[in-house]
């Protein structure tokens, strides 16, 4: 720290100023603080996650501790009770914190222990989005978003409203975390956040009153198979604006959903072939970080991570080493899907639509098939248990 230039005191120039406020108020002082947080784990023999930097692993023996840390609130967790207790006690020594004992409450994030595992859920935080939309006592609905989109109005908001539509939809994005069935209609509102218009708000108005209608809802992390398993599917020219396509994909750790993705593409696709072979290329780049990931909790990646996809011109196009002259411009995506394959990082392989889970990312699905692959997502409440326990619904 130093003297700010201008303002020096040219009687004590190697002196700095009496902070009278929080460190929290310093731009730097997270990094710093994550700094001398990590030196002391580093030399308790901890190290840095190649994949996460803000996961740290420590694995001597057979004993596996593992530390996620985002600013001051910290998730430890590990198979040696010892081990942690006696990290424990040298924390609380080094450093102001308090054990708040097994993990019901992160980050927004409500963690419940059920029979089968734990069910993370945002119901408090998307409780507090209705309120500050005004929307708490608003009639519930069945689906995110219509099966159809029909413009009616092109009119804009005022500035105020305008300014409402951004904060909440704003909100809305973290509320994704635990919620990937609203995670298209979000990303569909995303794109209107500079000028939103009446129908935006309408959208909105529907998404709001589709989460009143489901606020228990959330993910199930239950113990099982550790096999990764991805599934991709675009919509073609989905967007009527611009005919741009749409890409998603998810990516389950046994029965566990683990990371999905809804995204724009960048470019006009020609083909509903190269439309589903970009999101190949995008899943690709997931499931490799993904496999560092898990690689990284002895769990074993030799063998390739099936990545399913409904097209079959794709597939064919993914293993077969030959240009064609319509491909011709999708050659980055071409060579880098195909040198996953050559690697065996991935394998390919073919689903049928109805079998398509990715298919509620890409696009509005009438109400019952939007529940059937809701339920497939694992997405659903967690039930109270007539043995006295809580277990995660297996129906939505």
């Amino acid at each position: 720290m130093a003297q700010p230039q201008g303002f020096v005191d040219p009687l004590y120039p190697d002196h700095v100023c009496l902070l009278q406020k929080s460190i929290y108020g310093l731009k730097q002082s997270p990094r710093k603080w994550f700094e001398t947080f990590s030196t002391y784990l580093l030399s308790f023999g901890f190290t840095h996650s190649t994949a996460d930097p803000s996961l740290l692993l420590y694995s001597k023996n057979s004993v596996n501790i593992y530390i996620l840390v985002y600013v001051d609130d910290i998730l430890l967790t590990g198979n040696h009770d010892p081990t942690i207790q006696h990290l424990l006690r040298g924390l609380s020594a080094e450093f102001h914190m308090k054990n708040l004992g097994p993990i019901t409450y992160f980050l927004g994030m409500q963690i419940i222990s059920t029979v089968h595992g734990l069910h993370m859920s945002q119901s408090t935080y998307a409780s507090e989005i209705l309120n500050r939309a005004g929307m708490k006592d608003c009639k519930p609905i069945s689906s995110p978003s219509p099966s159809k989109f029909f413009s009616k109005s092109s009119s804009p908001v005022s500035s105020a409203e305008a300014e409402h539509f951004r904060h909440v939809v704003g909100s809305l994005q973290y509320l994704t975390i635990t919620r990937p069935d609203i995670s298209f209609t979000v990303n569909k509102l995303c794109q209107h956040m500079h000028a939103p218009l009446e129908d935006d708000f309408n959208l909105l108005k529907r998404l709001l009153r589709y989460i009143k209608g489901t606020l228990s809802f959330g993910l199930p992390i239950s113990s099982g198979s550790l096999d990764l398993i991805a599934y991709s599917d675009s919509d073609w020219a989905g967007d009527p604006t611009d005919r741009k396509s749409t890409s998603g994909y998810c990516a389950f750790l046994g029965d566990t959903l683990v990371s999905w993705c809804v995204k724009k593409q960048k470019t006009v696709a020609r083909s509903s072939t190269e439309a589903e072979y970009h999101a190949l290329a995008t899943a690709a780049t997931d499931l490799i970080w993904l496999r560092r990931l898990i690689n990284e909790f002895k769990i074993p990646t030799s063998h390739p991570t099936v990545l399913l996809c409904d097209n079959i011109s794709a597939i064919t196009l993914a293993n077969n080493p030959i240009f064609h002259a319509r491909t011709k411009h999708i050659e980055i995506d071409f060579q880098f899907v195909r040198d996953c394959i050559k690697n065996q990082v991935l394998h390919i392989d073919h689903v049928y639509t109805q079998d398509q889970l990715a298919d509620v990312f890409t696009k509005s699905l009438s109400i019952p098939r939007f529940t059937q692959l809701r339920a497939k997502l694992t997405i659903s409440a967690p039930l109270v248990s007539l043995r006295g326990g809580i277990e995660p619904s297996d129906q939505c």
